[in-house]
């Protein structure tokens, strides 16, 4: 399979399948040397076919329902957004609160300092528990007011809506200036393009030509709903080409030219603010890319780099082994050909604005560092661009368990992830 469709064919290792324990390192054997050139950053894995399709058809997962990054420095656990039909949410966990313990109950609470000193990040990881329903844990945690509270939280099933009913799409006034903001979580969701079509049709029925967009946490997903974003991007474009699929030389005849397509509920933007930071990435990326030659100078990376993935993954199935191989066989490129940003878009970008991902003001507020920095880009207002745009960011995004088998070091805040992610974790890091 790899041999046949991998993208990088060149860069391919050779590897005997008897020499490893299980079928994610010899994977992670074959593609090292795609890997070490910033090409393939640990996207080639295995996963449960019923456990993805599930995700992408119905948006369930198991766990608490929290977004969790820690501050590397300090071995501090934050939760940086909160899913609204989850328990977490329930028992008070939200944006800006500070896990300071956990354990199976109260009597064996563990503080988080103690558990990241001794293991790191895994460590953390597995005294949450496995992301079964039924799975119990007792969590200390501090409000952003700084109210302590200590509940016994149970795992459920939850839907992981990819556009939130609180923030996830709203017209912010700048001034008296009406701008437009959606905050989209994932596009891993077939519902996700639904609900875009939703925000956008309230864009459209005030007028809104001037966005934010807020992929600060979105991991990538479905191109086709990537395709549907466009789309309703498009007004005044039909037609025109917003994507390209690129596979390698003896797969050619595969090539796709994407073109945009009529939406009822498109805008014509005229101005747009991307806010990322390095868990965004590949259909995050794509739609940022792809609005490149429309928007010439119109458009900002504001926060911080994104993570660096203009490539796709195919899917090849044992569905007699509940398997999934996802590999590399694609990269996607703009309507002017453009598509190299393993780096991460700033890159590319022509304007970058530095800001904070700030955790005491909840998503949406314009008084958040992030937004504040992309409605200054909007205004003409100063912003400070973002250091290092177009420097090597090879190891951007990437969670501890991966850096730790490529010998790196932790950045200052990411995301918490297990050493073997489930489906929804891989597309939503964090995600507990």
């Amino acid at each position: 399979m790899l041999n046949e469709w991998y993208l990088f064919p060149d860069l391919l290792a050779a590897a005997n399948p008897g020499a490893f324990n299980d079928l994610q390192s010899y994977l992670d054997a074959r593609v090292a040397p795609a890997r070490n050139l910033g090409r393939d950053r640990f996207f080639t894995f295995a996963n449960s076919i019923a456990e993805e399709n599930a995700l992408i058809n119905s948006g369930a997962s198991a766990g608490f329902g929290i977004r969790l990054f820690y501050d590397t420095p300090n071995g501090r656990l934050f939760v940086t957004e909160a899913y609204e039909s989850a328990n977490g949410f329930a028992a008070g966990l939200d944006r800006g609160s500070e896990i300071i313990a956990i354990g199976t109950s109260s009597n064996t609470l563990q503080t988080v300092s103690s558990l990241f000193a001794s293991g790191g990040g895994q460590a953390v990881a597995n005294a949450l528990g496995p992301s079964t329903a039924g799975t119990s844990r007792v969590l200390r945690f501090v409000q952003p007011n700084g109210t302590t509270i200590e509940r016994n939280i149970t795992k459920t099933e939850f839907s992981l809506d990819p556009v939130s009913d609180r923030y996830g799409a709203l017209i912010l006034n700048d001034g008296g200036r009406r701008v437009g903001y959606i905050n989209l979580r994932t596009f891993i969701i077939a519902d996700a393009a639904n609900q875009l079509r939703a925000a956008y049709g309230q864009f459209a029925a005030q007028g809104v030509t001037e966005l934010i967009i807020d992929f600060r946490y979105n991991g990538g997903g479905l191109v086709s709903v990537g395709d549907t974003m466009g789309d309703l991007m498009g007004a005044g474009r039909v037609g025109q080409v917003w994507s390209r699929t690129v596979l390698r030389p003896s797969k050619a005849s595969e090539n796709q030219t994407r073109n945009l397509q009529s939406e009822p509920n498109a805008i014509a933007p005229t101005k747009v603010a991307v806010i990322t930071t390095g868990a965004s990435a590949s259909a995050s990326e794509l739609v940022t890319n792809s609005l490149l030659p429309y928007l010439g100078n119109n458009i900002a990376l504001v926060g911080a780099n994104s993570f660096g993935k203009p490539v796709g993954q195919a899917g090849f199935d044992l569905t007699a082994c509940d398997l999934r191989v996802r590999a590399v066989a694609f990269q996607t490129v703009n309507a002017n050909n453009q598509g190299e940003y393993y780096t991460g878009l700033a890159s590319v970008v022509p304007n970058t604005c530095r800001a904070g991902d700030d955790l005491t003001r909840p998503l949406g507020d314009p008084a958040e560092a992030s937004i504040a920095a992309a409605l200054d880009f909007l205004a003409g207002r100063v912003c400070t661009p973002i250091s290092g745009a177009g420097t090597d960011n090879v190891a951007g995004g990437l969670n501890e368990a991966q850096r730790e088998r490529i010998g790196l070091d932790l950045p200052e805040r990411e995301a918490l992830m297990p050493r073997r992610p489930n489906a929804a974790q891989r597309e939503l890091p964090g995600l507990f």
